[in-house]
């Protein structure tokens, strides 16, 4: 009996350890066969300032490459650009640099932040030709700046929904949408047609790395047009039934965000803070403007998206403009699904001038 007893206990004990052992990951299927760690306790971001990065609201290129390089050897802790890429990707990757072009180059994404950034990654020996600028649509990215690096530097200019949409893979919601020419469904009839949204083949089959390079622009619902909105909405089809409410939102970005071929492609996220857009959205207003010379750097897109919106709120009290309520529905969901820290008591900001 003594015997038995012992064994009993020593089952007991081995499955207790397991179910530890278990409680420890995260419990979210990686695609690989294995269990991807929790994310971190805390997110790291680092503030790279430089007071003349911009003069009369335009962008200094000569000063902009130095903020990059400083904001990628503090983040990774290594010796040089090079070095700091070489932690994150590798020489065969073909790495998309996600713009927001859709605001115009004063607004959105500047081409000289993303030309700094190209010049880094060519510097790691990342040939041209493996990397990709992207947005939604190609025509927005026409801007003479910006087809005057793709030029210079040899890399590709893509917009997600030219490239197509990948029938094995996409994201369901009950929202039924209005589909238009180009959605994958557009022209389908039966049941569920148009409750999916499927990722652009230009995401799931041309690029094996993605980097957020976002601006510091307000937007209505999503709070700022940042790494979660301006990537998801922008990788996906059928979008537009999202964007009629903020609870729509709240549940879409984060779940599409979390998709495997789309989240678990980024490496690194950068907020284009050299100014701050805080009325406006889209459209370009430098009276609703403050030039803050910043570039912000993460692998956490919701501790900088968070970080962001907090930014936007300053601004507007210090011009005197009424605030805005922002729903961090958006963020406390990304959150819930580890994909990175709401909690700005939770994020450790390292400012490098």
């Amino acid at each position: 009996m003594d015997k038995i007893r012992s064994v009993k206990i020593c089952r007991f004990l081995l499955l207790l350890s397991w179910c530890l052992l278990v409680c420890s990951v995260k419990r979210t299927f990686a695609g690989d066969g294995h269990f991807l760690p929790r994310i971190p306790e805390h997110a790291r971001v680092v503030v790279v300032h430089d007071a003349h990065a911009v003069a009369a609201f335009n962008p200094q290129a000569d000063r902009i490459e130095p903020m990059v390089v400083r904001g990628l050897v503090n983040l990774t802790g290594k010796s040089t650009a090079a070095e700091a890429w070489l932690s994150l990707i590798s020489t065969q990757d073909i790495v998309g640099l996600k713009v927001f072009s859709s605001a115009g180059a004063l607004a959105g994404t500047r081409p000289a932040v993303v030309a700094a950034v190209i010049q880094t990654l060519l510097s790691s020996g990342l040939p041209g030709n493996q990397i990709i600028v992207w947005d939604k649509y190609r025509s927005d990215l026409r801007l003479p700046d910006v087809v005057d690096l793709a030029k210079r530097y040899g890399v590709q200019l893509a917009g997600s929904a030219d490239h197509g949409y990948d029938e094995d893979i996409s994201y369901s919601n009950p929202i039924l949408g209005k589909l238009a020419w180009g959605d994958h469904e557009f022209g389908r009839k039966g049941e569920g047609v148009a409750r999916r949204s499927f990722v652009s083949k230009l995401v799931t089959q041309k690029m094996t790395k993605i980097v957020n390079v976002t601006p510091l622009l307000n937007h209505n619902l999503a709070g700022v047009s940042g790494n979660l909105y301006g990537l998801a909405l922008g990788s996906v089809d059928n979008a537009l039934r999202f964007e009629t409410s903020t609870e729509r939102l709240a549940t879409a970005i984060p779940e599409i965000y979390a998709l495997p071929e789309l989240g678990d492609r980024v490496v690194l996220n950068i907020v284009d803070a050299l100014i701050c857009q805080y009325q406006g959205e889209e459209r370009t207003y430098s009276h609703y403007s403050s030039v803050l010379g910043q570039l912000r750097f993460s692998k956490d897109p919701v501790a900088l998206d968070v970080l962001s919106i907090q930014e936007l709120n300053r601004q507007r009290q210090r011009a005197q403009i009424p605030g805005v309520t922002t729903n961090l529905m958006i963020y406390t969901n990304a959150s819930l699904l580890e994909i990175g820290i709401s909690d700005p008591r939770k994020i450790d900001i390292l400012t490098v001038p």
